[in-house]
């Protein structure tokens, strides 16, 4: 059984489909029916490339492997069981005799003030496309706009590091965003993208002269790179400088790095820096039936004695591949077992049009030539959709872009405090009147850490996860050396009034609540919400209906004694030994209705953007 369907998932399936030829039952337990190519994310979003051309079927090219959709709630080891979350909230459990832990990574948080809320990430392809669309938006709305300032804030675009994911997006959304302001914005304004990093130079892992490169290139586009500087706040409005400068903008892209899935924690073998080790033939020691590779292994580097190899693509594409091996072999079916040892061949990085940086068997190129080694590089990588990526390319050669926002990913749907970035977030109840693109107050994600003093600020080391990136060190732990907390993917499912958790909706029908929906049936006995305080049922119904047409056309919130609603991952029970990422389940909680929007004393009220 292997868990993820990321590079080292994905290609661990493939080998051991093609060793063991049907003699054993291989079975992939993924979120999605497919496996993204991570590094051509950026060109997702600057509408190069149509987003499915980024995914690979799973169905389609594993033939052999059986896949299951879901999310692993929690590894029982001792059982050899596997608990997982269906995408309509159904729970199921699955044996193995061999396990492949391949969970991958997720957005790495520090604590700063306002991150949480303001900032959007950059690992999963909902990200790639709620940036695509909101970036247009940003710019129709400038248009549209009579206040300099306003304008001008929402022509101001912040992404914080400048490793390989923070380098790409500003090279490619500055070149998009561009483009939009010659259509749309008067007078010749032009998009304001700023980079930044604590680092010292922009893309700190790789040689200097390409480093050089990428930061020659930005610059003569008109980006503001800034080394040595990071955000010390966020807000709605902007971000506050670690130099002291106030910068308003409605975009904060945050690619500072990623850090291991928050379940390799809860299996309870030893780490490092969040991942599970193992050794040299990546079996966790210990459990000769377990595995584990990609992001969510710390494998010794043989070629650098004492340390890991790092969360890159490179070593997750290879890892998978000895994984599927040494478990063939451990069941009689394939060769003997090897060691993991390689060494990396170079790195490209697309830096949009025909510019981009690589240093192919360490050779450094720029220009053209690199943009060559680049995209062909991705085109041999890649384990499917080669041809209409190419086309893809031509296309864009020829024809202008389509300069459109659908609107189909919105802000709240990809929260940069999720274990689940491949996977949009499903409201758990009443949308309130407001913003088109602000959240429900009831999704609001939770910021990860309290707001205490922010620390001094850490390299961005803006690893690619070994889903996805093509170099660098490993993406840092947060304070104290555990995950971020408050991951609402893998929370403990919290209690309604009565000790019972509330219950998913399933997936494909509308949460209950919703305008234009049914009245709430969470009530006691099924009904519909009669049992306001005092008794009554709500008042001014006409016919003594329940109560749907509060102020501002919502219908009846959570009611006393209701369940929550609808939420996909932050209300789903979870099993009752899993605990929170990087802390002890604090066990039930009782939640709270947050006041209605009108009545929040920091509801900003109908502002257009981003929350």
């Amino acid at each position: 059984m292997i868990v993820g369907a990321g590079f080292a998932g994905y290609r661990a399936a493939r080998t051991l489909a093609r060793l063991t030829r049907g003699r054993a039952r291989v079975t992939l337990l993924n979120p999605t029916d497919y496996f993204l190519y991570l590094p051509l994310r950026p060109q997702v979003s600057a509408g190069i490339l149509e987003a499915r051309r980024v995914t690979v079927s799973l169905p389609g090219t594993l033939h052999g492997v059986r896949l299951v959709l879901g999310e692993a709630d929690h590894v029982d080891l001792d059982r050899r069981t596997v608990h997982y979350t269906d995408p309509e909230g159904g729970t199921g459990s699955l044996g193995y005799d061999r396990l492949v832990l391949a969970v991958g990574s997720v957005n790495k948080l520090l604590p700063i003030p306002g991150v949480a809320e303001h900032a959007h990430g950059y690992r999963g392809l909902p990200e790639a496309l709620y940036l695509r669309d909101h970036v247009t938006r940003q710019v129709e709305l400038a248009a549209a706009a009579d206040d300099p300032a306003e304008r001008a804030a929402r022509c101001t675009f912040v992404v914080v590091g400048a490793g390989y994911t923070g380098t790409e997006v500003a090279a490619q959304m500055q070149m998009l965003t561009d483009r939009l302001a010659r259509r749309h914005l008067p007078g010749g304004a032009r998009p304001r993208w700023m980079l930044l990093d604590i680092a010292p130079r922009v893309l700190p892992e790789m040689d200097e002269r390409l480093s050089r490169t990428a930061d020659r290139v930005l610059r003569a586009r008109g980006v503001d790179v800034r080394m040595g500087t990071s955000v010390k706040e966020a807000t709605h409005d902007g971000v506050l400088l670690t130099d002291g400068e106030s910068v308003r903008s409605r975009t904060l892209v945050w690619c500072v790095g990623v850090r291991p899935d928050p379940l390799v924690e809860a299996v309870g073998q030893p780490l490092e820096r969040g991942r599970l080790i193992v050794d040299p033939h990546l079996r966790v020691p210990g459990r000769e039936e377990v595995f584990a590779c990609g992001d969510a292994a710390a494998v010794p580097d043989l070629e650098h004695p004492g340390k890991f190899t790092p969360m890159t693509a490179q070593h997750a594409w290879r890892q998978g591949r000895v994984a599927g091996e040494n478990v063939a072999a451990s069941l009689g079916l394939g060769r003997r077992r090897r060691a993991y040892r390689h060494r990396d061949l170079g790195f490209v990085v697309d830096l949009g049009g025909v510019r981009a940086a690589a240093n192919p068997l360490g050779i450094p190129l720029s220009g053209l030539p690199a943009g060559v080694v680049t995209r062909g590089y991705h085109l041999a990588a890649m384990p499917g959709n080669r041809v209409r990526v190419l086309a893809d390319w031509i296309l864009d050669a020829v024809l202008p872009r389509q300069g459109v926002q659908l609107g189909l990913v919105r802000s709240w749907s990809v929260p940069l405090d999720t274990s689940s970035p491949e996977l949009p977030r499903v409201p758990r109840g009443p949308t309130p009147a407001g913003p088109a693109d602000d959240p429900p107050t009831a999704a609001r994600p939770a910021p990860a850490e309290p707001h205490t003093p922010a620390p001094p600020p850490e390299p961005h080391q803006d690893t690619e996860p070994g889903g996805g990136g093509r170099g660098g060190e490993p993406g840092q732990a947060q304070a104290g050396g555990e995950p971020a907390t408050n991951q609402p993917g893998r929370e403990r499912a919290m209690t309604e009034p009565g000790g019972e958790p509330a219950k998913p909706q399933p997936a494909g029908e509308p949460a209950k609540n919703q305008p234009g929906g049914e009245p709430a049936r969470n009530q006691p006995g099924g009904e519909p919400a009669k049992n306001q305080p005092g008794g009554e049922p709500a008042k001014n119904q006409p016919g003594g209906e329940p109560a749907k047409d509060q102020p501002g056309g919502e219908p009846a919130q959570r009611q006393p004694g209701g369940g929550a609603v609808g939420e996909r991952s932050g209300n789903r029970p979870a099993p009752p030994d899993r605990p929170r990422s990087g802390h002890p389940s604090p066990g039930p909680v009782k939640r709270t209705d947050p006041p209605r929007p009108a009545e929040r004393p920091d509801n900003p009220g109908p502002a257009e953007g981003d929350s």
